[in-house]
């Protein structure tokens, strides 16, 4: 145990300084996917729940009681239920699709977040290790100027500490793009899995009756009709009035 962990002190002192960069990218590349991967972790499943439970009480006609299940759900879905039932309710039936699809593709984006961060390590992981290759190359070319001789023993230094760090650039890279594919991967199941369900919601909720308005535009488009049929009446009844204003004249 003792000697594995001198190998391991001595393998950290001859990679160099550009070691301790690609060991802090290695561990922010394995923070972000374990956060990652416990945000995605239930999201098609609880997701699937809740459209269960939503589309019973839709197909027995019974919006309101869907809604209320939506609005307690934890689902991480959730959202895409409540902003199509307000807006069902909102445009009396109509124009709720857009909607439902808009805040579909925002809760996809919100699990989208910190994947490009997975992405650049895996870029940039290499040429981080390459700069420490050149690094231990030049330090070999230096030892040898000192020395003013050749020789293995001389640039052994400079080029274990060139090997090290690009051999540690490479295994960071391949930890870091592993991570980004699967997510990408995750992601684009997770999208088709909300698409799928979302037009489900959608065409639920179009074969149910259109919601009753509020009350201010009927009652003000009613209110009209007795001014006008009262109008009426005003204008006949001076005609009487004339009839019998001529009467005692024709006497």
């Amino acid at each position: 145990m003792n000697m594995t962990r001198e190998e391991l002190i001595g393998l950290v002192t001859h990679g160099g300084g550009t070691l301790v960069f690609i060991a802090l990218a290695s561990v922010i590349a394995l923070t972000l996917a374990i956060e990652r991967l416990l945000a995605m972790r239930r999201v098609v499943a609880d997701a699937k729940a809740l459209h269960d439970a939503v589309s019973r009480e839709l197909l027995r006609g019974d919006a309101v009681s869907a809604e209320q299940l939506a609005a307690r759900s934890k689902a991480f879905a959730a959202d895409i239920y409540l902003a199509g039932f307000a807006r069902w309710r909102q445009k009396g039936g109509r124009g709720f699709e857009s909607v439902v699809d808009r805040e579909r593709l925002s809760r996809v984006l919100t699990l989208k977040r910190r994947l490009w961060a997975i992405g650049t390590i895996g870029t940039i992981a290499p040429f981080i290790g390459l700069f420490g290759t050149v690094v231990g190359i030049m330090s070999a070319f230096s030892s040898m100027a000192e020395s003013g001789t050749g020789g293995f023993a001389v640039v052994a230094a400079g080029i274990s500490q060139a090997l090290i760090a690009t051999a540690s650039g490479i295994a960071v890279a391949i930890e870091a793009v592993v991570f980004f594919n699967f997510f990408q991967a995750r992601l684009g199941n997770i999208s088709a899995e909300l698409k799928l369900l979302s037009e489900e919601f959608c065409e639920l909720l179009a074969d149910l009756p259109a919601p009753e308005r509020s009350g201010g535009t009927p009652g003000a488009s009613a209110a009209p009709s007795p001014s006008s049929g009262a109008s009426e009446p005003s204008s006949a009844a001076p005609a009487p009035a004339s009839a019998s204003a001529s009467a005692p004249e024709a006497g």
